[in-house]
């Protein structure tokens, strides 16, 4: 029996997301979904461009021989979906890393260019097996919000320490105030020296301590070519949810050829810092569901006001009403049926919209309106003071 606070419950109400057979582990996304998904893409862009991040777009498919020089494909092997064309072999990408890389290489650096910082919303595919899918927290199509960041040896603490600030601040917007976090260290089958896996463990360490967070290691837990910090954000029924990593990688550079000029006019070769904020943006969207029991924010419902009459005489108004706030960018609609208005307020209360706007004869003499929230108390306010307490819980991300 599903819980009625899970995600896949949840969505049958909003209507956000469908799968089926015949695309196993990938999602369908419907008007609703999609709206909450770039609604977090917005937010993560935001982030990218206060933190000074360059966003790109890269193929969704490379040739399997990148794949080899990055070491995937004897690492990761399994979780890898092919394909070919032209008698050429191809990997549908599982991450983003390699393809970052060519953009760096593509033209020449200079120390004073470091650090270069590039993100993108990247769309990934793994093969996991059919008993490892679970609604929109495991599939087989996902979209990360990745970025890699390239700079010299003097550059790594800053960076690691401002990715730290960055997923933190990140969560506090969503309310997550228990963020556990975590340090994985060199696992068993991995590429490199023992001296650079010291070196790497040391610097992500020194991070953590600069930040003053409190930590726990996992033994073994690291990526093949780097260590890494996981932030794991616990929900309100205390269940824990790995989002966010940093890792710190001394290989792929190396072994894709990438240098900058550093200014002895010497080549030297990046170090790289993998880095991602809310990890699956589908996983994410999935643990928020759970976290708000679908209540969502108002900066992130899909419909944000619902606007009602009470009877056919006061249907202009409503439609008046809606054009107004639709011009706000505000996400409205509006139901002038002939239906009993306790069926519609009961209908929309069950759909979690925020605000239920009720439209009657006092409301159209006196120009204003009944709002109903989702505390089920209903306030009669002028519409100018309605338009300012919804923009405010929007542009400032209320809870």
């Amino acid at each position: 029996m599903i819980d009625k606070q899970d995600h896949r419950k949840i969505n049958k109400i909003m209507r956000l997301y469908h799968k089926q057979k015949e695309a196993p582990g990938m999602i369908f996304w419907h008007h609703n979904g999609w709206i909450i998904f770039n609604e977090l893409k917005k937010f993560v862009s935001m982030q990218l461009n206060k933190w000074n991040y360059q966003e790109v777009n890269t193929p969704i498919m490379l040739s399997k021989s990148l794949w080899n020089v990055s070491g995937h494909l004897e690492n990761f092997f399994e979780s890898i979906f092919f394909t070919h064309s032209d008698n050429k072999k191809y990997c549908i990408k599982p991450m983003n890393c390699p393809a970052h890389i060519q953009i760096f290489n593509k033209y020449l650096k200079s120390y004073r260019d470091l650090p270069v910082r590039i993100a993108e919303f990247g769309i990934c595919h793994r093969n996991e097996t059919s008993g490892a899918l679970y609604g929109l927290m495991r599939l087989k199509s996902f979209t990360q919000d990745d970025a890699h960041i390239f700079c010299t040896q003097n550059q790594i603490q800053q960076e690691i320490v401002n990715c730290i600030n960055m997923i933190i601040e990140s969560y506090l917007v969503f309310g997550f105030k228990k963020i556990h976090i975590k340090f994985s260290t060199r696992p068993e089958k991995r590429i490199g020296t023992d001296e650079i896996w010291d070196k790497a463990e040391l610097s992500l360490k020194y991070a953590l301590s600069d930040s003053n967070l409190d930590f726990e290691y996992q033994h073994g837990e690291g990526a093949f070519y780097g260590p890494k910090i996981e932030f794991i954000l616990e929900d309100y029924l205390n269940r824990l949810w790995q989002c966010g990593t940093i890792q710190l990688d001394f290989y792929l550079p190396d072994r894709f050829g990438s240098y900058y000029i550093d200014d002895n006019n010497n080549r030297k070769i990046p170090i790289m810092i993998h880095r991602a904020i809310l990890g699956s943006i589908e996983r994410f969207i999935g643990i928020l569901l759970e976290q708000y029991s679908g209540l969502m924010p108002v900066w992130l419902s899909p419909i944000q006001v619902m606007l009602i009459n009470i009877n056919d005489n006061h249907s202009q108004y409503v439609i008046d009403l809606a054009a107004k706030l639709c011009k706000l960018n505000i996400r409205v609609r509006y139901n002038i049926k002939n239906e009993k208005i306790n069926l519609k307020i009961r209908k929309y209360i069950v759909e979690k919209i925020p605000y239920i706007l009720i439209c009657g004869d006092q409301e159209i003499r006196n120009n204003q309106i009944s709002v109903r929230d989702r505390n089920n108390e209903t306030t009669i306010m002028s519409i100018k003071d309605f338009i300012k307490k919804i923009q405010y819980e929007i542009d400032f991300r209320v809870l």
